[in-house]
């Protein structure tokens, strides 16, 4: 091809890109017809035109695309396939068609659906077992235990593979790296540049554990406690490059958005409470007190100050935990929320009785509603 057919034949692409993205059906339509062949061609970033069109959701453009026979299955370069683009920006009916459309046969509607999600980040597989992080002999046992998961972070970005998708109709998922204690000792045991985050014990096998005892089973002696651990374990970049080159299959989602966007929520849970500790170690090295070295406590949700008369080890303050500091507000542009709580009145349900709480030195009579602190991922 000389350069002059490379030229023209990426200003047709271009053409065709900038239809879909503007939604203009007429050009588009008369475009393919004449130049068939570029209905799955991509631009430099890999995007293709039902991609922009998913992206500024125009349904007739995505509707004439796919009874065109364009490919659904095609992924940019931030690994996205034009359904996770749709589904990022709330077009939830393009979305649907996209989903459910079949090849060979026009999209339509189907009964199945695409699920909403009230918070992306805020579904979990792990009860954060919050009391374990203060037992610092199970946390060390858990560490070494075949059964206890890593997830492997490098630079804030987690671990993950690709899984399914054997079939072509299939879509390959990506999934976070589950890896082994056994897996992650080598990058442990050669560097001390690593941050290693307490995250939970995993929910499901919690449920059916307690089941099996309600039930009358019993563990056998090497289930110990029958918890499955999950830790987050953060590696420098020389360590982590060469840990991929042990694991060609694996490699660091990136850039974080909208990549993360592509886990599976559950996951995408897992991945924001591990991702927000991580990030306030790595940000949050002294102590904001006096300026000391600090260390690491409470399975990762403290730091301590190593200065024996620093005035922060003294009384209560929230300068050694986790600050979530939450985007300002869009119609209120001067307002920031820092360390933020949950006020709840617990009603019973008769609804004529409501649990309260009180302290000592409370005044005869004096109520309150139950508050605590939101964790990072909550």
């Amino acid at each position: 091809m000389t350069n002059f057919e490379k030229n023209f034949h990426q200003e047709m692409v271009s053409q065709l890109h900038n239809f879909a993205a503007v939604g203009d059906t007429a050009r588009l339509k008369a475009l393919l017809s004449r130049s068939p062949s570029l209905i799955n061609a991509t631009a430099g970033n890999g995007w293709t035109a039902l991609m922009y069109a998913a992206r500024n959701g125009h349904f007739d453009v995505v509707r004439i695309l796919l009874e065109g026979g364009c490919d659904r299955s095609i992924i940019n370069k931030s690994r996205q396939t034009a359904l996770d683009i749709a589904k990022f920006w709330g077009y939830k009916h393009i979305a649907n068609l996209l989903a459910n459309a079949k090849g060979g046969q026009k999209p339509g509607f189907l009964p199945t659906e695409v699920k909403e999600y009230s918070n992306y980040f805020g579904t979990t597989l792990l009860d954060r077992r919050s009391d374990k992080r203060i037992d610092s002999k199970w946390l060390s046992k858990k560490q070494s235990h075949p059964a206890t998961v890593y997830i492997l972070f490098s630079d804030l970005s987690p671990l993950v593979t690709l899984s399914g998708g054997a079939e072509k109709s299939q879509q390959p998922e990506v999934r976070l790296c589950r890896l082994r204690h056994k897996d992650v000792e080598q990058c442990m045991s050669q560097t001390e540049e690593f941050t290693l985050i307490f995250l939970g014990v995993d929910l499901q096998f919690h449920m059916n554990l307690t089941v099996a005892a309600h039930n009358g089973k019993v563990l056998q002696e090497d289930d110990e406690d029958g918890l499955i651990a999950w830790f987050a374990l953060s590696i420098n970049p020389t360590s982590a490059e060469r840990f991929k080159q042990k694991h060609e299959d694996c490699y660091f989602l990136h850039p974080p958005m909208p990549a993360l966007l592509q886990l599976p929520e559950n996951e995408a849970g897992v991945v924001a409470q591990a991702r927000s500790i991580l990030a306030w170690h790595s940000r949050y090295r002294f102590c904001p007190t006096c300026g000391s070295a600090t260390k690491i406590e409470e399975g990762g949700y403290k730091k301590t100050c190593v200065k024996e008369d620093c005035p922060s080890l003294q009384g209560v303050h929230n300068t050694s935990y986790p600050r979530v500091v939450l985007q300002k507000l869009k119609y209120v542009p001067f307002m920031s929320i820092t360390d933020p709580v949950v006020i709840m009145q617990v009603i019973h349900p008769d609804g004529n009785h409501c649990l309260l709480g009180r302290q000592k030195r409370f005044p005869p009579g004096m109520f309150t509603c139950l508050a605590g602190f939101v964790e990072p991922g909550e």
